[in-house]
C-alpha cells in the first residue's frame, strides 16, 4: 500500500503555523491530483491546499485546528481504486448541482437528516453542567446551541430562569448566543492592532479637500480613459499620485523604526486597504512613484479581484511603506485610521459631501471630503505631518497642475 502523507506547506517566510479553516473534502473521499482540498488560513491569507495526488484520503485534522507549516494533515492512499462513475474532479461539482436540480423537480421534500452524531452533541460544557446540575434540570431537556448541538452556558442560563420561577413578566424569545473562533488572520489583525496603540505615539492630523477639478476631470475623460486604457479613472490614482508625491517631499513620513535606528526608504511601496472576505487586506503598489494614472488603477484593479477571490498571495501584501485606507466607501464621514506596522504613517479618505465652503469671499457648494493622517510621533513630527497633509490637499484641489504636469490630457495618458 502506497500513503502519501500530506504536510503543510509554507505559506511565505515567518509564517510557522496555519489553521484549517475548512475542508472541501469528506474522510474517505476519492481526490485527484492538484484538487484543492483544503482552505487554511495564515496570519496573512487564505490559501488552497491541493491533493498532491490522487487515492482515498484520510484526514488527520479537524476544521479549527491550528497546525505546524510541515505537519501531516491527511494520508492519501494511492493504491485505492476510483470508485466506479466516479467523475473527474472539475466536473464533479457540476454533475452533483444538475443531479440536486433534476431530483428536486420530481422527488416531494423529504425531511432534513439528522445531524451526526459526536462528542457533543447533546452534552453541557462544565459551567453549564454545573448550572443545571445546581437547578436540577435534565441536560437531555435543553436544547444545545454550540457546535454540534453543545449546550453552552447560556443556554443553561435560558433553561434556568422558568426553573427559578420567572413570572409572567420575564421577556420571551429568542436569546441565544453563537460563540464563533477567530480566523488566525482576524487574530493577527487584532494583536497587531493592540500591538500599535500599545507601541507608538500614535497621533492624528486632519483637513478637507476639494474634489471639484477630479470631479471634472472624471466626467470630461472617464469614457475615454477607459477605452483607451481598459479600466476606470477612479479617485485612488489621483490620491496615490499626491501621497507618492507628498511623501518625496517629506522623508521622513515614507520611514520606519528599526529598534534604534530609522530606515528611510527611497522609494513608495504603496499599501492600498481592501475589503474582502476574510477581512481588510492591505496589497501593494510597488514604487507607485513612477507608475501612471493608468497603471495605478489596473494595478489596484487586479490586486482587488486577487483579495474578493481569496487569491492573494504573502508577497502581495508584503513591504509596504505607507498605507491609504478609503472608509468613506462605506460612508465614514471621519475617523482616526490606525497605523499598519512597520509603517509610520497612513492616510484616511473618507465620504463626499456637497457643503457649503467660503471661495475667494463668495459661499458655494463644492463637494468635500475631510483626510486624516495618523502618524507615529516617534519618528514624525507635527510640522512634517502638517505639511506631508497639506501637499495631498494641494495635490487634489490643484490636480492639473501639481499631478498632471499643467496638461490634463497627457497627463492621463489620452
Amino acid at each position: 500500500m502506497s500513503i502519501l502523507e500530506m504536510k503543510v506547506p509554507s505559506p511565505g517566510e515567518s509564517i510557522t503555523e496555519v489553521e484549517i479553516a475548512t475542508w472541501l473534502v469528506k474522510d474517505g473521499d476519492y481526490v485527484q491530483k492538484d484538487q484543492p482540498i483544503a482552505e487554511v488560513d495564515s496570519d496573512k491569507a487564505t490559501l488552497e491546499l491541493p491533493a498532491e495526488e490522487s487515492g482515498i484520503i484520510t484526514l488527520k485534522a479537524e476544521e479549527g485546528d491550528v497546525v505546524q507549516v510541515g505537519q501531516v494533515v491527511c494520508l492519501i492512499d494511492m493504491d485505492a481504486a476510483k470508485p466506479e462513475g466516479a467523475a473527474p474532479a472539475a466536473e464533479a461539482p457540476k454533475q452533483e448541482e444538475a443531479k440536486a436540480a433534476e431530483s428536486a423537480k420530481v422527488e416531494a421534500p423529504k425531511p432534513a437528516p439528522a445531524a451526526p452524531q459526536s462528542y457533543a452533541t447533546g452534552t453541557p460544557s462544565p459551567a453549564a453542567k454545573k448550572i443545571l446540575d445546581e437547578k436540577g434540570i435534565d441536560a437531555s431537556q435543553v436544547s444545545g446551541s454550540g457546535r454540534d448541538g453543545r449546550i453552552s452556558k447560556s443556554d443553561a442560563e435560558l433553561a434556568a430562569v422558568p426553573a427559578l420561577g420567572g413570572s409572567s413578566l420575564t421577556a420571551t424569545g429568542a436569546r441565544s448566543t453563537t460563540t464563533t473562533k477567530l480566523s488566525v488572520l482576524r487574530r493577527k489583525i487584532a494583536q497587531r492592532l493592540v500591538s500599535v496603540k500599545n507601541e507608538t505615539a500614535m497621533l492624528t492630523t486632519f483637513n478637507e479637500v476639494d474634489m471639484s477639478e477630479i470631479f471634472r476631470l472624471r466626467k470630461l475623460y472617464k469614457e475615454e480613459f477607459a477605452q483607451k486604457h481598459g479600466v476606470g479613472l477612479g479617485f485612488m490614482s489621483f490620491f496615490t499620485k499626491a501621497v507618492t508625491r507628498a511623501l518625496q517631499m517629506y522623508p521622513d513620513v515614507n520611514a520606519s523604526i528599526d529598534g534604534d535606528f530609522k530606515v528611510n526608504y527611497d522609494f513608495c511601496d504603496i499599501s492600498i486597504a481592501v475589503s474582502g472576505p476574510k477581512g481588510l487586506m492591505v496589497p501593494v503598489l510597488r514604487n507607485a512613484e513612477n507608475m501612471s494614472f493608468a497603471n495605478v488603477e489596473g494595478n489596484i484593479k487586479d490586486l482587488a479581484i486577487k483579495v474578493r477571490d481569496g487569491k492573494i498571495t504573502v508577497d502581495e501584501m508584503t513591504g509596504g511603506t505607507f498605507t491609504i485606507t478609503n472608509g468613506g466607501t462605506f460612508g465614514s464621514m471621519l475617523s482616526t485610521p490606525i497605523i499598519n506596522p512597520p509603517q509610520s504613517a497612513i492616510l484616511g479618505m473618507h465620504n463626499i459631501i456637497q457643503r457649503p465652503v467660503a471661495v475667494d469671499g463668495q459661499v458655494v457648494i463644492r463637494p468635500m471630503m475631510y483626510v486624516a493622517m495618523s502618524y507615529d510621533h516617534r519618528i514624525i513630527d507635527g510640522k512634517e505631518s502638517v505639511g506631508f497633509l497639506v501637499a495631498v490637499k494641494e495635490g487634489i484641489d490643484n490636480p492639473v497642475e501639481i499631478l498632471l504636469g499643467g496638461d490634463e490630457r497627457k497627463g492621463l495618458g489620452l
